[in-house]
């Protein structure tokens, strides 16, 4: 991604990136921090119920997410198989001027550079208890090789990325997520939800983070499947 990438400040005192090209950030103004936890380790990772968890997250960004699940996954003791697509990493100079662990985990820091700095399409170990296989891959266009217990579906917005928010790319998602799974969204909007709903999914909405979005999207799959 070459265009000009700038840093700012969010309400919860997280920074994140603004992309002036797309005019697009990658997180909520609002509270990046807050909305990453309350979104995807509050109502996926946790809501989840297992200790040995394949997880897959579209679009690895700042890493946050990952980070924050790293945290969660030594802190529960949990066994956390990370899979996330980027087709556009950022820059070393990019993510070190972001500095999340000082705002998060201080004495995690080389694992968060560790997130950035491994081996692309292989698992990596980082923790005991965490390994990321990122795919530097097209994700609309990418097969994918497993079935995940938790979906982070953190796209850049629809009107601003459409392709990502397809029927067929929730029909794949759909058919790589285990009996009970559960896939979280940042974005609630009826057209989207109606759309997890075409593919199969029971989609709630639920309330959303403290000071943020009003309300979120989290999609499951039966845990008993009929034929």
């Amino acid at each position: 991604m070459s265009e000009t990438i700038v840093i700012e400040q969010t309400a919860d005192g997280l920074p994140t990136l603004y992309l002036p090209g797309m005019d697009e950030h990658y997180h909520s103004t609002k509270g990046a921090l807050t909305e990453a936890r309350h979104v995807y380790i509050d109502m996926a990772l946790r809501a989840r119920g297992k200790r040995d968890i394949h997880l897959l997250e579209v679009g690895f960004g700042t890493g946050l997410n990952a980070f924050l699940s790293l945290l969660e996954a030594q802190a529960q003791e949990l066994d956390l198989h990370y899979t996330t697509f980027e087709l556009y990493p950022l820059a070393p100079e990019v993510t070190d001027r972001l500095d999340y662990p000082a705002h998060i985990a201080p004495s995690m820091a080389p694992a968060f550079a560790r997130l950035h700095s491994c081996e692309w399409n292989q698992p990596v170990a980082i923790t005991p208890n965490f390994t990321l296989y990122k795919r530097r891959a097209d994700f609309t266009c990418t097969p994918l090789e497993e079935l995940y217990d938790v979906v982070y579906f953190d796209a850049f917005a629809p009107e601003k990325q459409p392709e990502m928010w397809s029927c067929a790319i929730f029909r794949t998602l759909y058919d790589h997520l285990a009996p009970g799974g559960i896939l979280t969204t940042y974005c609630a909007k009826g057209e989207i939800r109606r759309r997890l709903q075409a593919t199969g999914f029971t989609v709630e909405r639920l309330p959303g983070p403290a000071n943020g979005k009003r309300e979120i999207l989290r999609a499951s799959k039966p845990a008993v499947l009929y034929p």
